[in-house]
């Protein structure tokens, strides 16, 4: 249960003073709380098979949690069967998650010879805001350890530093739940601590949602972009070149193109106009931007260059540290000051496809979707304070816009607000109160399902997620609205308003894909790598039934190419079978197939990705249809998707 809106066991003692709120184990808490009780449930297992092992952080995760220990050998798959049966006993004997507040010392008397807890004590007060999960066993308040009780002799039989809260007995946690998989990690996500063994599981309030969840893992595998980037032959990343740097082949590269040109449009059309920046700069930008001071860990080393000597070697000029851009705003900053800007100016809409840089862990690296080199579809408006809303409105319009363009229609907005603690942010109380409103009015004009977010704002302004469902019910966070009067008064921007004052500009950033590379991953694991007709790498090959049917099947491919249709003629030596099991295989949208019947009759057929056919299409209604499908941006996997 919530009381006065914080999490507590149903043990705890509640008065009729006291606001209280049901929990019920199918929310977003409680499903927290299951999978919490699960993660406690797996390390009791793990040290009932290993006494010696030595207990880390078990926190719950998006769909699961895990534990991580300190194991003298790794886990096997072997290991995880013992632990499920283990877990299973341990479940089925209902023991209780009983809570106790302990002092300092009290813990560290009970938990001397576990060191990764000890050194959790000694956190106490700062972990809350720790980034790697130690919010679960230690906060800014008083100390708790969870028992683990055999309800029918009352004895402890395990427990476990922990915040909590937890359910009331193992047994609540069902057959809803499953170990998944092993993985190593080092201890509070720091390179320069032990690494330790972690393990992986889910859990869900019943037996049939965790069967749902897996077959939702099962689908996802079949779309990882990565395989079906290697399959359908669109992007790799060369070794020769170094993790998380892709290479965009031929295939991949008319997709992306697409993709940028089609953006390019619609931007133009909105008001945007492009501008290009260097990829390297001199540390003095980023200095004045404050990168170098909150964002350092998250760029690559400085590169030295200007410096010069002397015949004989001596340092006769200091060199000077340039940066790869992690950012494209600072630039862009610039652009706008390189001279004097009147209100007329305003608002003055940015837009640039530029490539920046993060250094990424290794570990972090997973694709197109994590890497270190990535090109983002950045826009950046400066506008008078008056123009805030209005431009926030057009930005959320046409974000919408432009994703229902690529296929993507299930979206909803989250705004993350400044909190109560006031020492946290800058900036005035009316700013905010302003600011916020004005976004809070565009998403509700939206139509689309609000969450307001308190205490999620970066440290200068609010700003508007916009977040999308895929095919298979993942959600993905893509579209952000920024608000940012803090670059602005950091490079002391200005605009001369209608009375002659000189006055700052607020900033607006805006990412539409996020990036680039990322929006192609989730777009080709949504489409399963079948793309819609204007997007597909090829969009029509043609097949003769026999060679000499070539030249009949050619002239209508060379009609095709000539209305700009990516279309290929197979004349290789193969079957026609093999053929048409080799471009199904390619997710070709279109095979175009042609024999005597059709050259008689000055025909084709259609064969389409899930190999259903329409025979005798006359040739100009079968161009018609393709030119059609490519323009309205169609998504055709069927006969019925282009023949109603």
């Amino acid at each position: 249960m919530r009381v006065n809106g914080e999490l507590k066991d149903l043990a705890t003692t509640v008065t009729d003073a006291d606001v209280v709120e049901p929990v019920t184990i199918d929310s977003p808490d409680g499903l927290n709380i299951l999978r919490h009780s699960a993660a406690h449930v797996l390390a009791q297992a793990v040290q009932s098979i290993n006494p010696e092992a030595k207990l880390g952080i078990g926190p719950p995760v998006t769909d699961g949690f895990y534990y991580d220990f300190d194991v003298a050998a790794p886990f096997t798959p072997d290991d995880l069967k013992a632990l499920d049966k283990e877990m299973a006993r341990i479940i089925r004997a209902g023991q209780r998650f009983m809570r106790r507040v302990v002092t300092d010392d009290e813990a560290r008397a009970e938990l001397a010879s576990e060191p990764y807890k000890l050194e959790l004590i000694g956190l106490k007060g700062s972990a809350s805001t720790g980034d790697d999960n130690e919010s679960v066993e230690v906060g800014g308040g008083e100390l708790t350890i969870y028992d683990n009780v055999d309800p029918k002799t009352g004895e402890t039989v395990w427990k476990d530093l922990c915040r909590g809260p937890h359910l009331p007995n193992t047994r609540m946690i069902g057959n809803g739940w499953s170990l998944t998989r092993i993985a190593a990690a080092y201890w509070r996500g720091s390179e320069k601590n032990p690494q330790l063994q972690r393990i992986y599981g889910t859990a869900w309030p019943t037996k049939d949602e965790l069967r749902a969840y897996q077959h939702r893992l099962e689908e996802a595998a079949k779309r990882d972009h990565r395989k079906l980037g290697r399959d359908l032959d669109l992007f790799s990343f060369p070794e020769e070149i170094g993790s998380g740097l892709s290479v965009w082949h031929p295939r991949g590269g008319v997709v992306r193109m697409e993709m940028e040109q089609h953006a390019r449009r619609r931007h133009i059309e909105g008001g945007y106009t492009y501008v290009y920046t260097p990829h390297i700069s001199k540390e003095d930008l980023f200095l004045t931007s404050n990168h170098l001071v909150t964002y350092k860990e998250g760029m690559f080393p400085p590169i030295v260059m200007d410096e010069e000597r002397d015949a004989e070697g001596n340092i006769t000029k200091q060199g000077q540290d340039y940066y790869l851009k992690p950012m494209n705003c600072p630039m862009h900053i610039l652009i706008y000051k390189e001279r004097g800007r009147s209100y007329r100016d305003l608002p003055m809409r940015l837009a640039e496809n530029g490539t920046v840089y993060r250094n990424e862990l290794s570990g972090a690296l997973h694709g197109l979707t994590r890497v270190r080199g990535f090109t983002q579809d950045d826009s950046h408006l400066f506008v008078t304070p008056e123009q805030l809303e209005e431009e926030a409105t057009k930005v959320i319009d046409f974000v919408i816009s432009m994703l229902r363009d690529f296929g993507l229609d299930d979206f909803e907005l989250e705004l993350s607000m400044r909190d109560d603690e006031k020492d946290k942010w800058i900036g005035s109380d009316e700013f905010w109160e302003y600011s916020t409103n004005a976004l809070r009015n565009v998403a509700r004009a939206s139509g689309l399902k609000l969450t307001e977010m308190p205490g999620e704002a970066a440290f200068y302004g609010p700003k508007i997620d916009l977040k999308t469902r895929d095919a298979i019910g993942r959600t993905w966070q893509l579209s952000t609205v920024q608000v940012d009067p803090n670059l602005p008064e950091r490079f002391e921007l200005e605009f001369t308003d209608r009375d002659g004052q000189k006055k700052r500009p607020i900033m607006i950033h805006r990412a539409l894909f996020g990036s680039i590379e990322r929006f192609f991953a989730i777009l080709l694991e949504h489409y399963a790598g079948a793309f819609p007709v204007w997007l597909a790498p090829v969009q029509v090959v043609g097949i003769p039934v026999a060679d000499e049917y070539a030249p009949y099947l050619g002239a209508i491919i060379e009609q095709l190419k000539g209305f700009g249709v990516r279309a290929d003629l197979d004349v290789s030596d193969d079957r026609m079978q093999k053929k048409i099991r080799t471009h199904t295989t390619q997710k070709v949208p279109f095979q175009l197939i042609a024999g005597e019947n059709d050259r008689s009759a000055e025909t084709v057929s259609f064969r389409f990705r899930d190999g259903t056919q329409e025979n005798g299409v006359p040739i100009q209604s079968a161009i018609e249809k393709v030119r059609g499908a490519i323009a309205e941006r169609l998504q055709v996997n069927t006969r019925d998707d282009l023949f109603v």
